[in-house]
């Protein structure tokens, strides 16, 4: 076998209520790996919320605060700012949210801790919608997708529109460092975090992590579909360093939309214009992206 470059120690247990399958669960596992024991992680309302275990049993080895719906940037600013205060340098602060959590109801706070270049990490673990309150439609569910909100009937409601790109939002903010990352792509996830405890500053993680539950697929699927959103070009991974943008994966070989889309429930009512015209989204994407690495090489 090739050797690893994962840190074997375990600082998430057995003993968490994810649900099966759930890509959140893994996406808490390989960032702690990344960052170690010296970490202090804030949490808002989502499913991460009740997935620790309740006292006295905690799933994690490393202090958590859980804190209201719309400060996780706040939260993690505090906690910052006391550390600092009292000289300690060495301890990585972290908000851990969903996207619901982050690009809806807490982009408030969290462009206010980025803004003041607050040393922090923030991890946004998405799953495209408000899974722990029911499957509400989210500002990063996609088009097409069905949820509780954005239910499909012979009117066809469901969601209208693409999800908020929260990558480039952070980079509009001029952070140091903002990336993408995949549950299925554990190697490249845990790099890009670990590299992050080199830089000061905020850093910005956009974490896919499937949802067998709200997405309507089989648990067993769930590391299947999370590579498919990379191979399908969907959700690129790449990274932007002081303006800098790198592609850490290109497919060797790009599946169509189409496939990635069909395993999913949430999906199945889409009829072909719509799959084409979210195809052909995923591909401009893809070329955009392209030219920003090209252009931003030399920087």
């Amino acid at each position: 076998m090739g050797k690893t470059t994962i840190p074997e120690e375990e600082l998430m247990h057995p003993g968490h209520i994810a649900c099966l399958g759930c890509g959140g669960g893994l996406a808490m596992r390989y960032m702690l790996k990344a960052l170690g024991r010296r970490t202090i992680v804030s949490v808002p309302a989502c499913c991460w919320a009740i997935m620790h275990g309740k006292h006295p049993s905690f799933a994690l080895d490393v202090p958590l605060v859980n804190t209201a719906f719309e400060v996780t940037g706040a939260s993690i600013s505090g906690i910052r700012a006391a550390l600092d205060a009292k000289g300690i340098k060495d301890v990585n602060v972290v908000g851990f949210a969903g996207d619901g959590g982050t690009v809806d109801i807490g982009i408030q706070a969290l462009s206010g801790a980025v803004e003041r270049n607050t040393d922090i990490f923030y991890v946004m673990y998405d799953n495209e919608a408000y899974m722990n309150t029911g499957i509400q439609r989210s500002g990063a569910t996609p088009e097409g997708a069905w949820t509780t909100t954005t239910p499909v009937g012979t009117t066809g409601d469901w969601k209208k529109g693409p999800k908020k790109n929260m990558v480039e939002i952070m980079v509009a903010h001029d952070i140091p460092y903002t990336a993408t990352v995949n549950v299925a792509f554990p190697e490249d996830f845990v790099k890009k975090i670990a590299k992050g405890k080199d830089i000061v500053g905020p850093k910005f993680y956009h974490a896919f992590a499937p949802c067998p539950t709200g997405w309507r697929h089989p648990p067993e699927h769930m590391v299947k579909i999370a590579k498919m959103a990379v191979d399908s070009n969907l959700f690129p991974l790449f990274e932007v360093e002081k303006g800098k943008y790198r592609i850490t994966r290109k497919p060797k070989k790009k599946i169509p939309v189409k496939d990635y889309l069909r395993l999913q429930g949430r999906f199945r009512h889409l009829p072909e214009d719509v799959i084409e015209k979210i195809q052909r989204g995923a591909d401009r994407n893809w070329e955009l992206l392209l030219r920003k690495e090209e252009f931003t090489a030399d920087f």
